[in-house]
């Protein structure tokens, strides 16, 4: 480990230490991180990456626990019906906040049973892609041949942010498409490259390889800007009225009755772990801008998203289950 790295760690320890003064013993026994998603995906590596360095920083261990199904539901609940000592922490990207608007009986409230902690970063948007042996050749294109021909899209589950963003484009073009729902984002590349379904909307970093390897072809991006690998892709708000940029964020929670103390800590660490290189260097390859909120700050972001994506899928005409 460099000196610059020692140097940040032990700024941790200085952020978050008058949280500790105010008599909070944390974390006083190992804390557990609960992740919606596979092991080895994106989210996974992300919360992993923070969680070693929380260890070294806070003193404890920080170990990842997978647990899928419905849609980050399942991760969400074992968190909000946890105790509320900080011991028992989700990590979710912005997926969990279409899950009030997809199903009636969650079996806890996100806004009173999850407390928001730190984002780690914002990702501005997704790649709109097709095979590359498809014969759409651009976004107009696409559109286009929507409008003649039933096309096919897969997403990673109903509600997902992906499914979304694929509604959202549909309704700003005037065409309709066919949804596919898969149990994950690789299930529907494996979909797109057997030429099960015609197009896909994806995270960026997941992809790279494929569209420089020429098995894919990117047709637009949905952020304000271009991404940084691929500057040349249009920006699908230059060629379809209307549309909005939808990008997505991670995002730690705490059960929503945890002292403010632990919740201060938290962010604190948490902020300052992303300033070193090991978590830096992972959230940048993933996409992810740089972001600083306090814990406010990251409460009031993340009631505007839910507020956000809810009109997303109600615009989308998806009905709760």
């Amino acid at each position: 480990m460099g000196l610059r790295q020692w140097v940040l760690i032990a700024g941790i320890a200085l952020v978050v230490w008058p949280g500790l003064a105010i008599g909070d013993d944390y974390p006083s026994r190992p804390v557990r991180v609960v992740v919606g998603f596979a092991a080895g995906s994106g989210p996974d590596i992300q919360s992993r990456t923070v969680s070693s360095q929380l260890a070294t920083a806070l003193g404890q261990p920080f170990y990842v626990e997978n647990r899928l199904g419905a849609n980050g539901t399942i991760a969400a609940r074992a968190v909000a019906q946890s105790d509320p000592d900080g011991t028992t922490l989700l990590y979710s990207s912005s997926s969990i906040g279409s899950t009030p608007f997809l199903y009636k009986n969650l079996g806890y409230d996100t806004f009173a049973d999850l407390q928001p902690i730190a984002t780690i970063g914002i990702l501005d948007g997704s790649l709109l892609l097709v095979d590359a042996k498809s014969p759409i050749q651009s976004a107009p294109d696409l559109i286009q041949r929507a409008k003649k021909d039933r096309l096919l899209y897969g997403s990673p589950g109903v509600g997902n942010g992906l499914h979304l963003v694929t509604e959202m484009f549909s309704v700003k073009a005037g065409i309709k498409m066919q949804h596919v729902p898969y149990k994950g984002a690789s299930e529907v590349m494996t979909a797109l490259l057997s030429g099960s379904i015609d197009l896909m909307f994806v995270s960026p970093p997941s992809v790279i390889g494929l569209i420089k390897e020429g098995r894919v072809k990117a047709l637009a991006f949905t952020g304000n800007k271009p991404f940084p690998a691929f500057p040349d892709v249009p920006l699908l708000k230059d060629m379809v009225p209307g549309f909005e940029p939808m990008g997505s964020w991670g995002l730690f929670f705490a059960q929503g009755k945890t002292p403010k103390p632990i919740v201060e800590t938290l962010n604190g660490a948490i902020r300052e772990t992303l300033k070193l290189p090991a978590v830096a260097s992972v959230m940048q390859r993933d996409g992810y801008l740089p972001d600083n909120r306090d814990v406010a700050q990251t409460t009031a972001f993340f009631r505007s998203e839910v507020e956000r994506i809810g009109e997303a899928v109600k615009a989308a005409g998806i009905a709760p289950n």
